[in-house]
């Protein structure tokens, strides 16, 4: 088991003590990473810096996707807020508070779906779930609404290892979801599987936070999957990463991710996105 993986479940046992507080309750920003930068030392001892001088605010119930060239940073930013390594300069404020540790607060969804193997879809999904905050009934309805809304009702009682991959991503997602945290944190969730299923996901997880409207900051490669889901869109540049520009994408919501190259508005943002990104491939090149 790697580290983050083992963190991935000490972060999940944490959840069931952590109430859950609406963002809806909270004013300002949500997230506010100030001037950080984070340097890894490797098995040589010499200092790789992945960022470099962050600044970044996110309010509540926005969804923010980022993106950039391969290797500069973008899982790092998320990891840094998740709490599952410390900032080397500056810091970030979640819910005005400065994180120091693992962020209980937030749900995280690795690349990977990180299921548990050995509980069923229901018991992955209603893991996070405090017991003091839920009675049995209220997590069984809990639990049944998330699982519909992945579209697994029927599969409550399967194990991970007999779902298809994009079957086990919903859980994984649902799962992050269910606790109603303020904020989602998502590192290229749909990364691997098939264009197909990916277009299904994506539009259920618009329609999910469309419901529930949490925070969401997603990391991606995919520019039309960046533009599609933001609100806002985060170009970093090749490491050590730097935010480049943020765009606004000016499309409206609810958006129809199957006909999403038609909606106005999104020529005029992926156009300006492949631009700014374009030209930071080309520098990281050479």
């Amino acid at each position: 088991m790697n580290k983050y993986a083992q963190q991935s479940i000490i972060f999940m046992a944490n959840l069931a003590q952590t109430p859950a507080r609406s963002a809806q309750s909270l004013a300002g920003h949500v997230i506010r990473v100030e001037n950080v930068s984070k340097v890894f030392q490797t098995p040589r001892r010499k200092n790789l810096s992945a960022l470099s001088d962050i600044e970044l605010d996110i309010a509540h119930g926005e969804f923010v996707t980022v993106v950039g060239p391969s290797g500069c940073g973008k899982s790092t930013l998320l990891k840094l807020i998740a709490g599952f390594s410390g900032v080397s300069a500056g810091r970030i404020l979640f819910q005005g508070e400065e994180v120091n540790g693992l962020n209980t607060k937030v749900g995280y969804v690795p690349q990977e779906s990180k299921l548990f193997p050995w509980l069923t879809v229901e018991e992955n999904v209603g893991f996070g779930l405090d017991p003091k905050r839920y009675s049995r009934p209220d997590r069984e309805r809990q639990v049944s609404q998330f699982i519909k809304l992945a579209g697994l009702a029927g599969f409550e009682k399967y194990y991970p290892a007999q779902l298809s991959g994009g079957m086990s991503k919903r859980a994984s997602i649902v799962r992050a979801l269910a606790y109603e945290p303020p904020v989602i944190l998502m590192d290229e969730p749909f990364g691997p599987l098939d264009a197909q299923t990916r277009m299904v996901l994506q539009d259920e997880l618009l329609k999910i936070w469309e419901q529930k409207r949490q925070t969401i900051v997603f990391v991606t490669h995919d520019l039309v999957e960046a533009v599609a889901l933001a609100d806002r869109v985060v170009v970093m540049t090749h490491r050590p990463g730097k935010i480049k520009d943020v765009i606004q994408v000016p499309m409206r919501r609810p958006r129809n991710i199957f006909e999403i190259h038609r909606q106005e508005g999104f020529d005029e943002a992926y156009s300006r996105l492949w631009t700014i990104f374009r030209h930071e491939l080309h520098i990281g090149a050479h």
